[in-house]
């Protein structure tokens, strides 16, 4: 029989009671690999109350403590890092390599994390008054959770539950029904670190469990990363719950290619950030847009795109793995087609690929449009596939026009040469996140990922020093200490500090 997927709930991996089960399906040959379990409303409940306990304890924990747990957690993510690559290449389908970039962009957020001594140090000034003294305190809320996607089932996770225990959180984790066995080995080596009972627990299921946390009173704060609309609905929901919120959501990422700019790495860069991972990243680019000569390489851009192809992990030549589901690799057809049909130039077309020995993959093949318009549904929408759609604009401030235009501002890109063009697009775009010659500009995680407008919805973004404000609160203590030589004054009838 096909494995069911545990939960891991008060220190134990232990098998659900739900009667609904989704199966987990290796997205290059559609054989199912695993069932996982939808958590019962018992579940739920049993995971959020060991959670709430185990919080009373686990804020008690010396700072220096939590660090060194995080050390220890980085240390056997390094040791497991090609076993939890080969479950994500089973379970999403990646490439070795991808698989295990993922896994690396994880454990430098935990690395960051074990410097959480320094990130939490309050602020203090003395004699704010005469003989008063104010100081804060950076204290964390109580339990949090996190709900996560497909395409990253290692870093995204690894962005939200460390940062959140180290500040002194527990944690209830939902991850991504369509991959989950990741997330129940990082939670394995978390507990092998060292990490004490209920302080973080893992719960399998759709959008039955994501209500029950968003609607559940002994959550303080959510974090997600998903589509839009689901970005929307978490933060709505989960506000509305009065809850803190950070929602990522969709993109549409832009590169704007000056003709000054170095032809090959303009090339290079595009065909990694467009077709990398199948497409399956809200970092990818999607958008090329060409500022005046430039656009003569568009062919060459293509014809380099071209030269790649999709494949198992088991093969060292395969660039990228097949789209997460059937259903991802029809939507993605379908919106090839739609580009087509509404003008655009397909100057390749990835729709008819086809993998030897694998024909029941997921695949898509690399494609490309050139002529595109605003207008059309492939560039409004997030096609979260390996298709790069281009466009032709005649100056910096058209480019820029486009860019801002988007309702979208995740990331974004400019190659050249020029120092007053680089610095007249990062200071004018209307992005969270810009790369200079740098095609997926996702800060290491002493910054943090900072997206906007539509790709966000929050205060505070993941990781870094916003991570920390979002997992905690500051408590302001103002004191003064009598001293028996200094005569009492009368009553202070005003608020002001005497």
């Amino acid at each position: 029989m096909t494995q069911q997927v545990k939960h891991f709930i008060d220190g134990e991996f232990v098998s659900s009671n739900s009667d609904k089960l989704i199966p987990v399906t290796n997205p290059a040959t559609q054989e199912v690999i695993a069932q996982v379990p939808c958590a019962t409303q018992e579940e739920m409940t049993r995971a959020v109350e060991s959670a709430k306990a185990a919080f009373l304890t686990w804020k008690e924990v010396p700072v220096s403590e939590r660090a060194r747990l995080m050390m220890r957690f980085a240390h056997l993510l390094k040791e497991h890092q090609g076993e939890i690559a080969e479950i994500i290449c089973q379970e999403l389908g990646k490439t070795v390599e991808d698989a295990k970039g993922d896994v690396w962009r994880g454990i430098e957020v935990v690395e960051q994390a074990a410097n959480i001594p320094s990130l939490m140090m309050g602020e203090t000034v003395e004699n704010v008054a005469r003989s008063i003294d104010t100081y804060s305190y950076i204290q964390p809320l109580g339990v949090c959770a996190g709900i996560t996607p497909f395409n990253f089932p290692a870093m995204i996770p690894l962005w939200m539950f460390p940062m959140a225990i180290a500040c002194g959180n527990t944690f209830i984790l939902k991850p991504s029904e369509q991959d989950p066995m990741t997330v129940n080995k990082i939670a394995e080596l978390f507990v092998k670190a060292g990490a004490p009972k209920g302080v973080l627990q893992v719960v399998h299921g759709a959008k039955e469990q994501v209500d029950a946390i968003l609607h559940h009173p002994d959550i303080k704060a959510i974090s997600f990363v998903g589509s839009v609309n689901v970005g929307q609905y978490i933060y709505k929901t989960g506000t509305d719950n009065l809850k803190r919120v950070q929602a990522f959501a969709g993109a549409k990422n832009h590169m704007v290619i000056m003709p000054d700019a170095n032809k090959q790495q303009v090339v290079n860069a595009l065909v990694g950030a467009s077709v990398g991972a199948a497409g399956q990243r809200c970092m990818a680019i999607s958008v090329a847009v060409f500022v005046g000569a430039a656009a003569e390489w568009i062919p060459e851009v293509a014809a380099a795109i071209g030269k790649v192809r999709p494949g198992v992990y088991t093969d060292p030549n395969a660039a990228y793995g097949p789209q997460i589901s059937p259903q991802a690799r029809a939507r993605v057809l379908s919106l090839i087609e739609q580009g087509k049909k509404e003008g655009a130039t397909c100057v390749l077309d990835g729709s008819d690929c086809k993998v030897e020995g694998y024909p029941d993959g997921n695949w898509v093949g690399p494609t490309v449009f050139s002529n595109v318009k605003t207008d059309m549904e492939i560039y409004k929408q997030e096609i979260f596939g390996p298709v790069l759609t281009t466009m032709h604009v005649d100056s910096l401030a058209e480019a820029l026009k486009v860019v801002n235009d988007s309702p979208y501002g995740n990331g974004t890109s400019i190659f050249t040469a020029s120092g007053a063009a680089a610095r007249k697009y990062q200071h004018e775009v209307e992005v969270g996140q810009v790369g200079i010659n740098i095609p997926i500009p996702v800060p290491l995680p002493f910054f943090s990922f900072t997206g906007w407008k539509g790709s966000f919805y929050g205060d505070q973004h993941a990781y870094g020093k916003q991570a920390v404000r979002f997992y905690t609160e500051t408590k302001t203590i103002t004191a003064r200490w009598f001293d028996d030589d200094i005569p009492v004054s009368g009553p202070n009838m005003s608020i002001n500090l005497r």
